[in-house]
């Protein structure tokens, strides 16, 4: 049971923090959708994870890994399903200037906007848990 509500909230603090992070993603609602979505997206890591893991293995084997981005975009996508206070959208990334290292400002449709918001909402978490394990 604390796994599970450990769980909740750092995935609650992790969606807020993607929230802060990325303009695409929208949460309206307050702290309630916040920890009603940690818990969903705790429920959708326990179960469906591993079983979307398990479908998709060959594909994870031929990809060295890197279709396990995607099975994380399809958890995101579920939970934007679940809770529509939740919304993912299209943003522009206006690019980035330090001591000659440029990155171009970029346009990200809703499919990558997805990918990005999963892919960075999984570095947060592991994050936490490699607090949690120290």
């Amino acid at each position: 049971m604390r796994t599970i509500l450990r769980s909740t909230i750092f995935n609650a603090i992790s969606l807020f923090i993607l929230f802060q992070l990325l303009p695409g993603v929208k949460i309206t609602g307050g702290l309630s959708t916040l920890l009603l979505s940690g818990f969903i997206l705790t429920v959708l890591f326990r179960i469906l994870k591993p079983v979307l893991g398990l479908f998709s293995l060959p594909l994870n084997v031929i990809t060295l890994g890197l279709f396990s981005f995607f099975i994380n975009t399809i958890l995101l996508y579920i939970l934007t399903v679940f809770v529509p206070s939740i919304t993912v959208s299209a943003f522009t990334f206006n690019g980035y200037n330090f001591a000659g290292f440029v990155v171009p400002v970029m346009h990200f449709n809703g499919f990558w906007a997805y990918v990005i918001a999963a892919g960075l909402l999984s570095i947060i978490i592991n994050f936490f848990d490699w607090l949690i394990k120290r």
